[in-house]
């Protein structure tokens, strides 16, 4: 089971969520301010601890075999949602968003979940072993709408790798809306929210 904490939406008994996954490292701490930045008080809010522990934080996998852990994540990930949707939190009413290694889970959620989510944002990530993963894609993948920002001055995930990755992704016919920000490995402010704030609105559109 993984670790988590639900901020509950403003408005009382709404049923929208978004799940937060954070970057290596980090924790669901990291994360504390991003309910007030999203400004939307119809949204509830599941924070997510990884579930390795990492240097102070946790890790979704390890970098230096990353396949085992991916494939590990994934499934507690799996169970996790199945457990809201008995809780009426039903997959479609649903955004599922990450950053740098949450992004690349939260990419893999969208790709194989088999349950259509209301939207997946993926924040300064990549994808793992993307010609691998187009082969494995659920029936629903196609149906599936992704946001995907990146930094051109990223130093820890080259920006091309991605472009190239999303490429690939896109292909194999993913709907990928991809944006690129003038930033590092980071959130670039209200400039990038708001941007993910448009699409988490559109996705319960």
């Amino acid at each position: 089971m993984l670790n988590t904490d639900f901020i509950a939406a403003t408005e009382k008994n709404s049923r929208r969520l978004m799940i937060v996954l954070h970057g290596l490292g980090d924790s669901m701490e990291g994360y504390r301010w991003w309910p007030e930045a999203m400004q939307l008080p119809w949204l509830n809010y599941l924070l997510v601890n990884a579930p390795d522990p990492y240097y102070g934080g946790f890790a979704w996998y390890d970098l230096q075999d990353p396949a085992r852990g991916v494939e590990r994540s994934r499934k507690l990930l799996f169970q996790l949602l199945d457990e809201l949707a008995t809780k009426d939190f039903p997959a479609e009413k649903i955004v599922f968003g990450g950053f740098s290694q949450g992004c690349l889970m939260s990419l893999e959620i969208g790709a194989r979940y088999p349950h259509r989510l209301a939207g997946i944002v993926g924040i300064s990530g990549y994808a793992h072993e993307p010609e691998q993963l187009v082969k494995q894609l659920a029936p629903e993948a196609s149906r599936q709408r992704f946001l995907v920002t990146h930094g051109t001055q990223d130093p820890l995930i080259p920006i091309a790798k991605v472009r190239l990755q999303m490429d690939i992704l896109r292909q194999a016919g993913l709907q990928i809306e991809w944006r690129e920000f003038v930033k590092a490995h980071t959130i670039a402010g209200e400039e990038e929210m708001s941007v993910i704030r448009d699409f988490v609105q559109k996705s319960y559109a």
